[in-house]
């Protein structure tokens, strides 16, 4: 790998990294590690082909285009935190995979069947997630945080909102949705 690609490769890690909050590769490395997964098998789930994987992990490629397989990747990654935390076992969690494998992404407001719980409203951690998928489709975490930034002095709530959804953990942001609710 010469110089200019190597400088391409570095600068579309760190692309990732505000976007998604780290590299790809990592991320998807832990994926793959947490759900006992290989390369090939994630790609199938996250609906992108194999070569496509592996050139957002090697920082060939720095965006994933399609906003429904970046949901994908966060319903994975919460997978993976529950299977870490024992919440939900290995057979589970292989059925979980089939259905986010299916899943087609989209808006509380067009899938409501797909996002309602069983009392047939969203769940609060889905519409976290969809508010969070919005703000990271609009702009890069980094550029969240640098419009959180000039809020801050005239607009403290909504910098606080941005920095939460727009940049923030999905724990985070289910906390601060559950604490403004009345």
């Amino acid at each position: 790998m010469d110089a200019a690609q190597q400088e391409a490769t570095a600068r579309a890690r760190e692309l990732q990294r505000n976007w998604y909050g780290e590299p790809l590769g990592a991320l998807f490395r832990k994926l793959i590690d947490d759900l006992g997964l290989n390369q090939a098998r994630l790609a199938a789930v996250l609906g992108l082909s194999a070569p496509m994987l592996s050139q957002l992990m090697s920082g060939q490629r720095a965006k994933i285009g399609n906003p429904a397989v970046v949901q994908r990747v966060q319903l994975l990654q919460e997978l993976a935190s529950q299977v870490a935390d024992g919440s939900v076992s290995a057979a589970e969690a292989t059925e979980r995979m089939e259905e986010i494998k299916k899943s087609q992404g989209g808006s509380v407001l067009s899938n409501t069947t797909h996002t309602t719980g069983s009392s047939g409203a969203p769940t609060v951690k889905r519409v976290v997630r969809e508010i969070q998928s919005l703000l990271r489709s609009v702009a890069a975490a980094g550029d969240i945080i640098d419009a959180a930034d000039a809020l801050a002095p005239s607009h403290p709530e909504l910098a606080e909102f941005l920095r939460v959804y727009g940049a923030g953990r999905t724990a985070d942001a289910v906390a601060h949705y559950q604490s403004h609710q009345s």
